[in-house]
C-alpha cells in the first residue's frame, strides 16, 4: 500500500556509504557458491544523494542526468551511465525525468559509492511510483543490476550495507541466499568503535572493476586465504560483542586481512600504498587497511586516540576525513508532491 495519495513529483533520497572491516572478497559470487562468505562492515555519515524529477515536457529530451558529467537523450538505450540506465529499466516510470547525484566524496574511494547510488535511485524511482519498498527489497535489486544485469564483478556487500545502514555480519550462502545480522554494541559501543577510525585519502583513485577482476580470476588459487578472512569476519564481530574496548586486538585482526587481502591481486596493494600504510603503523596505528577492492582510495586505520596526533604526522600532506557510524540505511530526504 504506497503512503501517497497522489505520486510525488520530484524525490531526493540520501544512502550511506561504507566502511569493511573483515571478509572483504568473501562476498565475491565465484567464492561464496564454493565455501560461503561473510564480512563485517558499518554504514558511515558519508552520502550519495539522489533526485529524481518529472521532467517538463517543455524540454526537448526524455532523460537528462546530470552526474560528474550531463546526459541528455530520448531513449534508454541512449543512456550511458550504466547503473542509471539499468535502474530505469528494472523500475519503469513514464519520462520525461530528470535525475541529480551528488557525493560527499570522490568516485572510486573504495567506500562503496556505486552501490549506494544504485540504492538510492531504486528508491527515489519506486517512490515516484508511489511504491513501498523494504530494504531487503532495495538491496537484492541493486545486487541484480550491479552483478546480473550489467555482470561488474564485484561483490553483495556494498548494496546491503547501503540498504540497511549500521554495523552488520553480512553472511552470504551458497544458493545466493544473503543473512544479515546487526551487531548491537553495549552503551555507546557503535559510536566508541569510530572514535578509534581514521580515514585517509590517499589521492590515488582507481577501476575497482579491474581490481576485481583480477581477484576473481585468482580465487581458484586463493581459495584457503579467503577462508581464512571469511573466519576473521567472525572473530571480529564476537570481539566487539564480547570486548569492544579491546582495540589492539581489533587492529591485529585488521592488520592480519589487510596482509592476508593484499595477496589475493597484484593490483591491490602497490609501493605507494604500503609506504603509506608503514608509516601509519609507526606513527601509532594499531591496524587498518585500504578501504574497498584496494589498489587506492581511502586508507582506514584504527588509532587509539592519544595516538591520532602523532598518526596524522607521519601522514603529513594527506587529508584525514573525520567519519562517524551511521545507524541509517537509505532514505527519503525529501518528497515533492504532485
Amino acid at each position: 500500500m504506497s503512503n501517497f495519495r497522489l505520486l510525488p513529483r520530484a524525490v531526493t533520497t540520501i544512502t550511506p556509504q561504507r566502511v569493511g572491516f573483515a571478509g572483504g572478497g568473501t562476498d565475491l559470487p565465484a567464492f561464496y557458491r564454493q565455501h560461503g562468505g561473510a564480512v563485517l562492515s558499518s554504514a558511515i555519515d558519508k552520502y550519495i544523494y539522489v533526485t529524481v524529477k518529472r521532467h517538463s515536457s517543455l524540454f526537448n529530451e526524455n532523460y537528462r542526468l546530470s552526474y560528474s558529467k550531463t546526459e541528455h537523450v530520448n531513449t534508454l538505450a541512449e543512456i550511458e551511465n550504466d547503473i542509471a540506465r539499468e535502474c530505469l529499466r528494472l523500475v519503469d516510470v513514464e519520462p520525461p525525468l530528470f535525475i541529480a547525484t551528488a557525493s560527499d566524496l570522490p568516485v572510486s574511494s573504495g567506500l562503496g559509492s556505486s552501490s549506494s547510488f544504485a540504492v538510492g535511485l531504486l528508491y527515489a524511482l519506486h517512490t515516484l511510483r508511489g511504491e513501498d519498498v523494504s530494504a531487503g527489497q532495495l538491496a537484492e535489486e541493486a545486487c541484480h543490476v550491479e552483478l546480473n544485469v550489467l555482470g561488474h564483478p564485484i561483490g553483495k556487500q556494498d548494496q546491503y550495507a547501503a540498504a540497511f545502514g549500521g554495523l552488520n555480519y553480512i553472511s552470504f550462502q551458497q544458493d545466493d541466499r544473503v543473512h544479515l545480522d546487526s551487531v548491537w554494541l553495549p552503551g555507546n559501543g557503535s559510536d566508541g568503535l569510530f572514535q578509534n577510525i581514521m580515514l585517509f585519502w590517499t589521492g590515488i583513485q582507481r577501476d575497482a572493476n579491474a581490481v576485481l577482476r583480477e581477484q576473481n580470476e585468482n580465487i581458484k588459487h586463493t581459495g584457503e586465504t579467503l577462508i581464512r578472512m571469511r573466519e576473521m569476519a567472525a572473530q571480529c564481530r564476537d570481539l566487539l560483542l564480547n570486548d569492544p574496548e579491546d582495540i589492539k586486538q581489533f587492529g591485529e585482526l585488521l592488520d592480519e586481512g589487510w596482509k592476508a587481502k593484499r595477496s589475493l591481486a597484484d593490483t591491490i596493494a602497490s609501493s605507494e600504498t604500503d609506504r603509506l600504510y608503514d608509516l601509519a603503523r609507526k606513527g601509532g596505528a594499531v591496524g587498518g587497511k585500504i578501504a574497498g577492492a584496494g589498489g587506492g582510495g581511502f586508507l582506514l586505520l584504527l588509532v587509539p586516540p592519544e595516538n591520532r596526533d602523532q598518526v596524522r604526522a607521519a601522514l603529513s600532506g594527506m587529508m584525514d576525513v573525520p567519519v562517524a557510524y551511521e545507524p541509517r540505511g537509505a532514505r527519503l530526504l525529501s518528497v515533492v508532491p504532485g
